[in-house]
This record gives C-alpha cells, sequence and structure tokens, in this order.
C-alpha cells in the first residue's frame, strides 16, 4: 500500500510540473505592403497553423519571408527593402486573436488589416514561446546562426527597452525612428537594409499601449515613402511573473470572497488542461482502489486441501453391528 501511494504521489506531481511547464503561445505576423521579390507569386498570403518554435519562425522568415536578403551581410546584392522593423510585444497570445472583446483591440485590428492587405503576408497564429530568454535575444541570435556571415555588418538598431549592451544605438522616441527613416530612403538604393528592433513597451517614458506604438510605426513608415517590411512577435511569457496580469480567461473558477467578475472564465486551452488533470485524478483514485482490492483478496487465509465426507454404506454397516 505505500508503495502504491508514493507512486500515485508522484505521479499527481509529474502532472503539475506537466501543467506548469506547458508553454504559452504567441502569434507571429510577417507583412510588406509591396512584395519586394520575396515572392514569384503576384500575392502571397501564408497562414501555418502547425505549432512551431522560435528558432523554426526564424527559418520560415529568412527562408520564405525573404529576410535572407534583408538581415544577412551580404555586398553582392541590391538593396529591396529600406527598413525591416522587428515588433516584439508581450501581451498578446494566440487565443486572443479569435476573442470578441479584446483587451488591446487596435493591435488586433491593426495586425488583420495588415494582413489582410498587404501583397506579401505570413502568419505563424501558434509560435511556442519559453521564458528562458528574452525574445529579441533568441531571434536575433537565431538570424545570427542561419546567416553564413552572421550580423556583423548589417546596421541594425534598437529601442531603449531593448535588453542590448548600452554601447549600440538605441531610439528614446518615435522622432528618432523617423530620422533613422528619412535618411535610409535617400541612401543609394545599392545600400544595405536597417533593421529596427522595437522591443516591448517601445519605449521607457511610453505611456502608449502596443496598438497605438505600432499604428504610428506604420504611419510613419507609410508617410515617409520608404519600402518596409515588418515582422510582429508576441512573447506572451512575461506575464506569467506577475499572475494578476494574466487574461481573464487563464484562470479556473474559483468561489472566494475576492474572486473579481469574469476571473472563473475558463478558454479552450485552460478546459482541455482541466479536464485532462480531472480524468488523470480519477484514474489514479481507481488504480488505488484496484491495488487495495487485489491486495485484501490475497490476504484472506483459506485452507488449501479439504477431507472428503464419510460415504453413507459405510455408516450404515457400522450401525448393523452395533446391534
Amino acid at each position: 500500500m505505500a508503495a502504491a501511494w508514493a507512486a500515485a504521489v508522484a505521479v499527481m506531481l509529474l502532472l503539475a510540473q506537466v501543467s506548469a511547464a506547458a508553454p504559452v503561445m504567441g502569434p507571429a505576423f510577417l507583412w510588406a505592403p509591396k512584395n519586394y521579390g520575396f515572392s514569384s507569386d503576384e500575392t502571397k498570403e501564408m497562414v501555418y497553423y502547425q505549432t512551431v518554435s522560435p528558432k523554426s519562425l526564424v527559418k520560415s522568415v529568412l527562408e520564405e519571408g525573404g529576410w535572407s536578403n534583408l538581415v544577412c551581410s551580404r555586398e553582392d546584392h541590391a538593396k529591396s527593402v529600406d527598413v525591416a522593423v522587428l515588433f516584439l510585444g508581450s501581451k498578446l497570445q494566440s487565443s486572443d486573436i479569435s476573442k470578441e472583446k479584446q483587451a488591446d483591440s487596435t493591435l488586433v485590428d491593426m495586425l488583420k488589416n495588415s494582413f489582410a492587405s498587404s501583397e506579401f503576408s505570413m502568419a505563424f497564429p501558434y509560435v511556442a514561446m519559453s521564458d528562458d530568454d528574452k525574445l529579441e535575444k533568441s531571434l536575433l541570435s537565431g538570424f545570427a546562426e542561419n546567416c553564413n556571415n552572421g550580423l556583423g555588418n548589417n546596421h541594425i538598431t534598437y529601442t531603449d527597452t531593448c535588453s542590448v549592451s548600452e554601447d549600440l544605438k538605441k531610439h528614446h522616441d518615435m522622432d528618432s525612428i523617423h530620422g533613422l527613416v528619412a535618411s535610409q530612403t535617400k541612401k543609394n538604393p545599392s545600400g544595405q537594409t536597417d533593421l529596427v528592433v522595437f522591443c516591448d513597451g517601445g519605449f521607457k517614458d511610453n505611456t502608449k499601449s502596443e496598438g497605438e506604438l505600432l499604428s504610428e510605426l506604420v504611419t510613419l513608415l507609410k508617410k515617409s515613402g520608404a519600402k518596409y517590411t515588418i515582422l510582429y512577435a508576441s512573447q506572451p511569457y512575461g506575464l506569467l511573473e506577475s499572475p494578476s496580469n494574466l487574461p481573464l480567461g487563464r484562470y479556473l473558477a474559483e468561489k472566494t470572497n475576492t474572486t473579481k467578475p469574469g476571473r472563473g472564465k475558463c478558454d479552450g486551452e485552460c478546459l482541455v488542461k482541466s479536464t485532462l488533470l480531472e480524468g488523470s485524478f480519477v484514474g489514479i483514485v481507481l488504480l488505488i482502489i484496484l491495488i487495495s482490492g487485489l491486495k485484501c483478496m490475497m490476504g484472506i487465509d483459506t485452507p488449501s486441501k479439504f477431507d472428503a465426507p464419510p460415504e453413507s454404506g459405510n455408516k450404515m454397516s457400522e450401525l448393523s453391528k452395533q446391534r
């Protein structure tokens, strides 16, 4: 019995760890208003419904998204795009795309409209993010690994919320990015593409939402007349550091006096996990009952041999002799 209980506890702990370690899915979108030679098709809209890792996302963006000609250090090709933007968010999850009510409706509408109205667009609804490393480091290191010559010769700038070296050039406001775009459009067409890494929040003194920042950035690029392409990716794992900031749908139903209205809602992923856990607990209980019953049956002490009853003929002969 002790061994059975220990095994049951171990299984429960393992299930809890697996449930806690399940990655949160974040979406990624890549688009360009014009097809700057990225594809042979006149228009191209691709949606990858498979769950991909950040490394797989990098490979798809470089190979099928045409970014290998933009971010990889090469001197044998003419510049097709003036500015490439890597916009990194932290609020949007994959499940938020299909919800009717959005926490940041401006961001979702901007992404959907950009994907639908651009001549070249790719969507990755399910990117499995992890909190082991910052998303900007994962993507940039992936670009460097997949580029033969790395990123050393490229012009890469960052916003001041990025966790990179202080020696690198950083943008402290949108006017700084505007100056970069204006100068890039005046350069020789054979020059290299500028890569702008727009990290979570954009700027340290920012008070705008992700949707407002992305909308302002796209408007700036359109007005400048620059050829641009944007890769948006979200790493919602930053929310786990403060559970109170999680979307309402991530909470299981709980009956307490402090429960806020709507916190009991559970989305599709939450329902699948809760159903699996409930089924696992029921299975463990039934297994314990089965083992206990077998132990009890094995403990019953019954005789292994029974004596045969005497025959009736022998009894009659003995009675006649006695008479």
